[in-house]
């Protein structure tokens, strides 16, 4: 969806709509069905210190994150290649949380995460090649989005845990407007190709990803451990695997059967499944 949003925009002007829709359709929401946005808007007038821990932590989960990808592949780097400089966020995220929110580290931590960094290498491998040198300026922005996704979950984690969840979501999405329109308007030419094909990519990521998928990683950070919570990206490149096989037809190769068996043994290896079924068992 991203790729064919950025068909008809440039990266920083598509997330610029994006975000701003986002916070849109939230505020509705909170208008219209206020038991869903509990306590609605009305905590608007509470702490604004929270809001603006929820703004920082929206320009690095959101704006950063998403504009780093966006342009590093706009740059022309290739999708395996952005996957797995990206991919490295559960290794940095499972390392800072245990220096930065005390989080335990342990061997079943680090078998768990290596198994799911091969994984997410081998499926990866199969994914398209750049032609030529790497851009050095895509991987820059890859490398600024693995540092906006780690350090905004431990942010978040650390700083955003007492304010609601919808307005947090609001405010993360309104800075993220606020930081990327400005370079939108300065480096992009901000033309917008108004087609079928842009509005349905849009509300799919606007409703399924910004506000659905969003929704459940910040409660997902606030229920449990920040390392944790980040090794289910390695999930990411084999479930795509998966679709593209479903979806386009592209080719389902055993590397990316045993990425995506090796991915989903290290989530739970991580997450704690298999020493608890095996307490269930017992």
């Amino acid at each position: 969806m991203a790729r064919m949003g950025m068909d008809t925009a440039d990266p920083a002007s598509f997330l610029s709509i994006r975000f701003a829709l986002a916070a849109v359709a939230l505020i509705v929401i909170a208008l219209l069905v206020p038991s869903l946005a509990t306590p609605s808007l009305q905590k608007l007038k509470a702490d604004w210190k929270q809001l603006a821990h929820a703004a920082v932590a929206g320009v690095l989960l959101q704006a950063i994150y998403l504009g780093g990808v966006f342009a590093g592949v706009n740059q022309g780097i290739g999708a395996g290649l952005s996957s797995l400089i990206v991919g490295i966020q559960p290794v940095l995220t499972v390392v800072l949380a245990a220096l930065w929110l005390k989080e335990k580290l342990s061997w079943a931590k680090f078998i768990g995460i290596a198994l799911g960094f091969a994984g997410v290498a081998l499926v990866t491998a199969e994914w398209g090649h750049v032609e030529g040198a790497v851009p050095v300026s895509g991987v820059l922005f890859c490398l600024a989005a693995l540092l906006g996704i780690t350090i905004g979950t431990l942010y978040q984690k650390r700083y955003c845990q007492t304010l609601d969840l919808h307005l947090n979501m609001i405010m993360q999405y309104v800075a993220s407007v606020l930081f990327l329109l400005p370079l939108a308007l300065a480096f992009e030419s901000f033309n917008i190709d108004w087609t079928p094909k842009l509005v349905a990519v849009l509300v799919w990521l606007v409703f399924v990803l910004s506000i659905g998928a969003v929704f459940l990683l910040m409660w997902l950070i606030k229920v449990g451990e920040a390392g944790r919570v980040s090794t289910l990206f390695f999930l990411v490149p084999p479930v795509v695997a998966i679709e593209a096989w479903i979806l386009f037809g592209e080719p389902l190769t055993l590397n990316v059967i045993v990425g995506t068996l090796m991915c989903i043994l290290g989530v739970a290896i991580v997450s704690g499944v298999l020493s608890k079924h095996r307490k269930q068992q017992a």
